[in-house]
This record gives structure tokens, C-alpha cells and sequence, in this order.
């Protein structure tokens, strides 16, 4: 098959782009003696998995237990659930680790590590527990200086046994360039080996101390004190990451193949059938000096064409236009014509797909299926 050969809108991956993303982020950080863990909540597929670690025996990261359960039953074992558990999610979890998942759970409070040690006191189980770091005031997590770490540590007794420390350096995704991004990955490694160092001093014994975001992936030099680096997009990238410096507008993976179905000629509009549903509603680069709308508009090889952007959408209408005025005509883009489109953020324009088109040269080589949802 090739891309005319399939119903649009579709879901694209470039197999070499993929492939050499993967490789450069393994070897970057091999390179700098740390493990990569490498997120699976973007591809959400076992074919896409097997790319971005060396083996099923790596390390990996979710972020929902359907992800985990998913994997698991696929040969993948050492499992982190990098969302905070909650009470509900109790004994899901511990099926899994009955079931021989080496699976690991994170918290950020005394409440759940309270209900937490409970639970493992009453099922007679152990569930290994890393505390979320709050390196930067992203989201979640506790800074490294407070003395909530130490008691949320205090509140894990029975089988909720303390392993480790987790953060996720989230204000990187507004740092341009490598000298910004590189300051937050000190910022991020810093973080976590304080409070690991003050976990330490009460006598915990700490295996994990786990980094994680693709700027700092990409651009971290001195990882000491850190066991293992989390990053997830960047074996697609998006044109959130282009805008931050953070890779090339070439190395992206990912793309929406559309299909040209009608015009606004006095607008300068080409319309075509990939709405916000193929794409998702993610504006990410609306924040950023360029601002790419919905996506940026490729021919069939991926090369964008001029400063063509999808700039509105409705569900599954896509409307393409030019910042800069050109005012688009039929003649150039005929019913029909196809299209591909670099989203914003890779995670969501996925998640509205349920497979992957692999591509090879053009050519359809594999056809990759997704798993959706949190049940």
C-alpha cells in the first residue's frame, strides 16, 4: 500500500525517523551512565515499545494501569505507574504484582500513604512506593525542602515500602533552546538528589531516583546521583518540542495524512477532512513565537509546504491558510489532494487514532494497532 491507498484522515509514522529517535535518546543517555525508562503512554502499542527499549526486560513508565496491565501481559515487567495512586486503584494494583508485575506506584501525600500502608497491612503485600518530587511548581509533588517529605516517608509502613524519589521537570516544556533547558535539568537532578540525600540521613534505603522530561533528556549532561531518565515524546517529537529548540521540524515521526475537500476562495481557505478529531484540540505552539495552529502542513514526502498551518478546526473540518497572506486557490490543491499534517503534541493527536500507517519511503510498510482508555 501507499498513502493514496488509504482512508484519510490517518494516523502516519515514519519508520526511520522513529527508529532513529529512539536510538539517539538511548545512546545519549547511555552515554551519560543513566537508564532510560522510557514512557509508553504515547504509543500505547507493543510494536512501538520494542523500538524504544533494547529489550522487554528495560525499564518502562505508564500512565494508567491499563497501560500497565497491557504491557505486562506482553512481557514487559519492570513497571512504573507515574500517576499518583489513589485509594480505587488499590487493589488493581496489587492483582498486578500478584500476578508477578514488578510493579512500582508514586504519591505525594500523607492521606494516601496512610490508606496506602493500610491496604498492604490488610492484604498482606508489599508495593513499592517512590515519593513525587515537585522540582519546579509544574503540578504535583512535594518540594524537596519541605518537611511534608519526610512525613509522608513516616506514613509508609507495613508492605508501602519507600523506594525511591520521582519528578518531572514540566517547566521545561517553556525553556528555549539548550542553555534554558540545560538549567532545568540541573534544576530537575538537584531537586531530586536533595531530597533522596535527607530521605537517607533518616535511613532509607533509595534504589530509584527517577528524572524525567524530553527536554532535559535531550539536553542533560551530568546525571550523577540520578538512576534513570523518563521521556516519552521524543521518539515522535511535535512541533511543541521544534518550537522549544529541542529538535528539527525533519526529526518529527508523526503525522495525520488529510484529504482536500472544498475551498473558500475569497478566504484564501483550503479545507480538508482532518478536523480537531484527527488532530485533537491541543494548541500547544499557541504560547510560542510561532504559532502553528492545529498543525503544520506537509506534502506527501513531510516537507512542509511554505508557511502553510491547519490555523482552525472544527470536529472534522480542518481549515488551512497562510500567516502571511497568500491567498491559497484551487488550482494548487485539487479535491482530493493529500496532505500531512505535524501536530502540535504527539500524545493526543495519537490517542484519537486507533493504529499506526508505518511508513518506509512513502510506501505503507505495517500497520500498527493502538489501545485507547483507562479501563
Amino acid at each position: 500500500m501507499n498513502l493514496s491507498d488509504i482512508q484519510t484522515p490517518a494516523l502516519i509514522l515514519d519508520l526511520e525517523k522513529f527508529e532513529k529517535n529512539c536510538k539517539d535518546m538511548k545512546d545519549r543517555l547511555g552515554s551519560r551512565n543513566v537508564k532510560i525508562r522510557p514512557h509508553l503512554k504515547t504509543g500505547k502499542c507493543l510494536e512501538f515499545a520494542k523500538r524504544q527499549m533494547t529489550s522487554l526486560a528495560d525499564p518502562a513508565t505508564v500512565s494508567t494501569l491499563l497501560e500497565a496491565e497491557y504491557f505486562f501481559n506482553r512481557g514487559i515487567n519492570d513497571i512504573l505507574y507515574a500517576v499518583s495512586i489513589t485509594p480505587s486503584k488499590f487493589e488493581r494494583t496489587a492483582n498486578l504484582i500478584r500476578q508477578g508485575c514488578s510493579l512500582k506506584v508514586i504519591l505525594d501525600n500523607e492521606t494516601t500513604a496512610k490508606a496506602l500502608s493500610a491496604f498492604c497491612k490488610e492484604e498482606n503485600i508489599l508495593i513499592p512506593v517512590l515519593i513525587e518530587i515537585d522540582c519546579d511548581g509544574h503540578r504535583s509533588g512535594i518540594a524537596p525542602t519541605s518537611d511534608r517529605l519526610l512525613s509522608v516517608a513516616e506514613c509508609l509502613t507495613n508492605g508501602a515500602k519507600l523506594v525511591g524519589v520521582l519528578t518531572h521537570a514540566g517547566d521545561s516544556y517553556k525553556c528555549y533552546g539548550e542553555k534554558a533547558c540545560l538549567k532545568a535539568q540541573e534544576n530537575e537532578r538537584d531537586s531530586l538528589v536533595l531530597a533522596a540525600n535527607r530521605l537517607r540521613e533518616l535511613g532509607y534505603n533509595l534504589s530509584i531516583i527517577s528524572a524525567g522530561s524530553t527536554p532535559t533528556a535531550r539536553f542533560g549532561q551530568n546525571w550523577d546521583g540520578v538512576t534513570e531518565v523518563r521521556c516519552g515524546v521524543y521518539c515522535t517529537y511535535d512541533l511543541v518540542m521544534a518550537g522549544l529548540g529541542v529538535c528539527s521540524v525533519d526529526e518529527i515521526a508523526l503525522s495525520v495524512l488529510v484529504e482536500v475537500i472544498g475551498y473558500q476562495s475569497e478566504k484564501g481557505w483550503i479545507i480538508t477532512d482532518g478536523g480537531w478529531m484527527a488532530m485533537s484540540r491541543d494548541r500547544g505552539t499557541a504560547q510560542q513565537p510561532n504559532d502553528r495552529g492545529y498543525g503544520l502542513v506537509c506534502d506527501l514526502s513531510g516537507k512542509p509546504i511554505g508557511d502553510l498551518i491547519v490555523a482552525s478546526a472544527n470536529q472534522e473540518h480542518g481549515i488551512i491558510c497562510s500567516p502571511s497572506g497568500q491567498n491559497l486557490q484551487e488550482k494548487d490543491f485539487p479535491i482530493g489532494t493529500r496532505l500531512r499534517i505535524l501536530p502540535n503534541h504527539a500524545c493526543p493527536t495519537a490517542a484519537q487514532h486507533p493504529q499506526y500507517f508505518v511508513t518506509k519511503d512513502e510506501k505503507i510498510v505495517d500497520i500498527w494497532k493502538r489501545f485507547y482508555g483507562w479501563q
